[in-house]
């Protein structure tokens, strides 16, 4: 699912001089122009159509995430805001807000894409409520090995998942790491028949058609919703990176994790594209430097190595790592790589033809 910002703030408009534009989002103005933007608001012009000679002022962009802030993501985000911040000589700000204090993902992304909140860090599964495509990144059990989606992605897709986004509104600045998908409940989860009559949860279409195959229910819960559910028994289970798993503490609540691997799970940092495209050209360049600096080679080389030092916690805190026998890693694949042709129909739109391209790429990436 990227500093010392105001993103511990409340989200109060009037603090050092950041006012609300009235669709949420905030331009950070010297004292000169504080009154161009007041008298801008009140006629309802927002950051997208606010002339660049204001922008160059010093422009604040409301960053989202689901990720708590003392978590993986969390540091990197506020790196990535310090680079912004060096990058622009002041020019562009980052305020992150953790933990989902603006909304849960499904939520926010469409308020980014509205551009009611400028910008955010996302699973990919989160984007396919906005772009169903990107579903054909993440069939279950589709890939060999995270390194062979970093293939695809980067080589052959990332221009293509650019334009579905920037169809949608948004504009990719960048990509992060979400990490491998296993599950987390409170018994062994490796057997197919194991799930069977269970309660799960979903975030698209497609992975709720993997679950009813395999004779269990799911629906969509909100990640900071995940550890109440489980503990009253609205759900039996959660599929979770190991770095969300871990430090939200999920791991008391379900401390079974069953490494099914059930698909790699890219991040993507996305922001409204019609602020984007306002911003001054220099401002445009510094956010392109920063990500050039914070890469997504960077960015997933840190997640996928805090993700065995977290499974080693789990387990020396009293925690059970499930591994999955090559018996029942087929059985589980057979049933997946059975729904796929299902699951790209399910999806819809232009679904087929990227995921022809998707296999194209698959094939020389092995």
């Amino acid at each position: 699912m990227t500093l010392p910002l105001a993103s511990r703030r409340p989200a109060d408009a009037s603090a050092n001089g950041a006012r609300p534009g009235p669709r949420g989002l905030r331009v950070r103005l010297s004292t000169a122009m504080s009154g161009t933007l007041l008298a801008a608001a009140a006629c309802g012009i927002t950051l997208a159509t606010l002339p660049a000679a204001v922008l160059a002022q010093g422009t604040a962009l409301r960053f989202t995430t689901n990720a708590p802030l003392k978590s993986p993501w969390g540091g990197q985000i506020e790196r990535l805001a310090a680079t912004v911040a060096a990058q622009s000589g002041g020019s562009v700000k980052i305020e992150p807000f953790y933990g989902a204090q603006l909304g849960n993902e499904l939520d926010t992304i469409q308020q980014v894409a509205r551009g009611r909140i400028d910008m955010g860090s996302y699973s990919l599964g989160a984007a396919t409520s906005v772009v169903p495509e990107l579903q054909m990144l993440m069939l279950p059990f589709y890939f060999d090995n995270a390194a062979q989606l970093d293939c695809v992605l980067d080589k052959h897709m990332v221009g293509q998942v650019d334009a579905l986004f920037a169809a949608k509104g948004l504009k990719l600045l960048g990509i992060n790491d979400v990490g491998v998908i296993d599950v987390a409940g409170k018994k062994s989860l490796a057997d197919v028949a194991a799930v069977k009559g269970l309660k799960g949860t979903a975030y698209s279409r497609i992975q709720g058609m993997l679950w009813s195959a395999v004779g269990a229910n799911s629906t969509f819960i909100p990640v900071p919703e995940w550890a109440s559910s489980l503990q009253t028994g609205v759900i039996d289970y959660t599929t979770s990176p190991v770095a969300v798993y871990v430090p939200t503490g999920l791991n008391k609540v379900a401390p079974v994790y069953t490494r099914l691997n059930l698909w790699y799970t890219p991040g993507v940092i996305l922001m409204n594209k019609a602020a984007y495209d306002r911003l001054g050209a220099e401002q445009r360049a510094a956010l392109q430097r920063a990500f050039e600096a914070e890469s997504a080679p960077k960015l997933r080389a840190e997640i996928r190595a805090v993700e065995e030092k977290l499974r080693q916690a789990h387990v020396a805190a009293g925690g059970q790592l499930v591994d999955l026998t090559p018996a029942q890693r087929t059985a589980w694949r057979q049933v997946a790589a059975g729904l796929w042709p299902e699951m790209v129909s399910a999806v819809g739109g232009q679904a087929a033809g990227f995921h022809r391209a998707v296999e194209t790429a698959r094939d020389s990436c092995r």
